[in-house]
């Protein structure tokens, strides 16, 4: 009897004890359920209370303080207000680069009456603070316009659709400078004016240098590196400079600034076909703009310089741009324009052909169009060569170039350091002429073969992006490297350049500038001599240029191009 009432009790007990952990488990569901709910209750409340804050910011605070906050469209003007501020810093920047090369004896213009409308060189020189002060207004200006230019690009990317018009603007405002400045940087421009002159006269260029001429305001601003040197450029580019010689009734101011005229116009041509190439890779069109178009050695050395290549850079883009829009002939047609101002553009023929029927061909089935381009280029090239009259003599010129001596060129500076240690260890037997011809014959092979390797990747490298590595290649390990050369490749790879190669692009824009830049020997000289007072003041500008901030514009948000990087990265 005790044991089945002890058994009852402990049955009891555990009915109870499982009754107490079920109301235990149900009570703390229901404190949960309470604390979700007061959970949503205080995040709806806080919602509600930002909605009221963002309210009342947007009521009390200017229009200025808001306006990184919004996301711009294409079709809202207001919201692309931002792009006045890098605008006129890029202006006033270029504006300080004119004003420092026009002062009298400034060593970034040719120094001689009658070169340009002003800035001539004053009888009894110019005074150190002078000088100083354009020596600081040029590298100010070329600092700040690098950051202001950089920081738009990233601007851009982080703000996509920007209307073109907008760009154009800028672009047209920053050239503005560059035409009123004297030609900037190089003398070549003199050199073009004064082959201009030989046409008018019907003297070949590609027979005789400019001296032909004898001395006169034609000759006399021509670097005399180049006086007796025959032309290396095109038929198409010298039947246009005889025309400017002839139209500006061979006045030679007239045709230095017409050639200026002619670099705008092929400036014009890149930026009207960039957007378009750019749209036909998928791309925005905002920031290759700004690092096709807006890029500094653009604006300095080819408007400020008035360099050909300008014309040459527009017609082969323009041929590139048709050619990916399935135009082939014409994009044949403008490559072989290019060509006949200067003959690396012919790259674009050789492409243009390769691509034509489409990719994923084997080389045989290319080789017909190939040559179909070939002769459609050749006809062109040499059409023009006959009708100029000037025959094809422009082609045994076109070493020309080579003529200058430079460190900066790899097989030159190579050659030149390998023919000092022949000539240091006895064996002067071996001139420096021998061994630059061997070092700057293996560059251009070298440069030649990783070319036709690129050539039969394209598939996989992609056309445009082969192409502009391959000018890059023909640049670097070329016989000379000027700063104005590397835009060959760098706006034919805006449009395609990602990562690494975009980095590669921005380092070659930004220091390209200063690469062979007259006045940094003067000012390093000026720097030891000058008032140590006058010299510290100088620094502390262009320190303050250097690290001064230049808007939210430039800074605000997170650098796309950064956060790209991050994600492409396994880790």
């Amino acid at each position: 009897m005790r044991e089945g009432v002890s058994g009852e009790r402990a049955g009891d007990v555990a009915v109870r004890a499982t009754g107490g952990v079920s109301r235990l488990r149900a009570r703390l569901a229901d404190e949960r359920s309470k604390a979700r709910a007061r959970a949503a209750r205080a995040g709806a409340a806080a919602d509600r209370l930002a909605v009221r804050l963002e309210m009342f910011k947007v009521r009390v605070l200017p229009a200025s303080m808001l306006a990184d906050r919004v996301q711009p469209g294409a079709d809202e003007p207001e919201g692309w207000r931002f792009l006045r501020r890098p605008a006129l810093l890029g202006f006033v920047a270029l504006c300080a680069i004119a004003v420092g090369a026009s002062l009298p004896s400034s060593p970034f213009k040719l120094d001689m009456s009658g070169t340009w409308f002003f800035g001539e060189p004053p009888p009894g020189g110019s005074s150190e603070s002078f000088m100083l002060f354009g020596l600081v207004a040029v590298y100010g200006g070329l600092v700040l316009l690098i950051r202001v230019w950089y920081g738009l690009m990233k601007a851009l990317a982080r703000r996509p659709g920007v209307p073109v018009r907008y760009l154009g603007w800028i672009l047209a405002l920053w050239i503005v400078p560059m035409l009123v400045v004297a030609p900037i940087f190089s003398r070549d421009v003199y050199s073009y004016a004064a082959q201009g002159e030989m046409v008018s006269r019907h003297i070949n260029p590609y027979d005789y240098g400019p001296y032909t001429l004898g001395a006169g305001p034609y000759v006399n601003p021509v670097d005399p590196l180049w006086l007796n040197t025959p032309a290396p450029y095109g038929p198409l580019f010298l039947l246009m400079d005889g025309f400017f010689a002839d139209v500006s009734l061979h006045h030679m101011l007239a045709t230095v600034v017409l050639l200026r005229f002619s670099a705008v116009a092929g400036v014009a041509l890149i930026a009207a076909c960039v957007p378009a190439l750019a749209r036909s890779f998928g791309k925005d069109h905002g920031p290759v703009y700004v690092m096709a178009v807006l890029n500094p050695l653009i604006i300095l050395m080819l408007v400020g310089a008035a360099h050909n290549d300008a014309l040459m850079l527009g017609l082969l883009v323009a041929g590139v741009t048709a050619a990916r829009y399935r135009h082939p002939v014409w994009g044949v047609l403008l490559c072989a324009l290019a060509a006949a101002i200067k003959v690396p553009a012919a790259i674009g023929i050789v492409y243009i052909g390769w691509e034509w029927t489409g990719p994923g061909l084997s080389w045989r089935q290319r080789v017909r169009p190939l040559a179909r381009a070939g002769a459609i280029g050749s006809a062109v090239v040499l059409g023009l060569s006959v009708v100029s009259g000037l025959g094809i003599g422009w082609i045994a010129n076109l070493d020309t170039p080579g003529t200058v001596r430079s460190w900066l060129a790899p097989a030159t500076g190579i050659g030149m350091l390998l023919s000092g240690v022949l000539h240091g260890a006895g064996l002067t037997g071996v001139s420096m002429t021998t061994v630059l011809s061997g070092t700057r014959v293996l560059g251009l092979s070298a440069a030649a073969g990783l070319s036709v390797y690129l050539l039969f990747k394209s598939d996989r490298v992609g056309a445009v992006r082969a192409m502009g590595i391959s000018m890059l290649l023909f640049v670097v390990l070329g016989p000379v490297v000027q700063p104005w050369y590397l835009t060959w490749g760098v706006v034919l790879l805006a449009p395609v350049a990602a990562g690494k190669l975009r980095a590669v692009l921005v380092a070659l824009s930004a220091l390209s500038p200063f690469i062979g830049l007259p006045g940094g020997r003067t000012l390093l000289d000026e720097l030891i001599h000058y008032n140590p007072i006058a010299v510290a003041a100088a620094l502390l500008v262009l320190l303050g240029v250097l690290v001064a901030p230049i808007g939210r514009w430039s800074s605000s948000w997170a650098d796309p191009w950064v956060s790209e990087e991050l994600v492409r990265s396994p880790g």
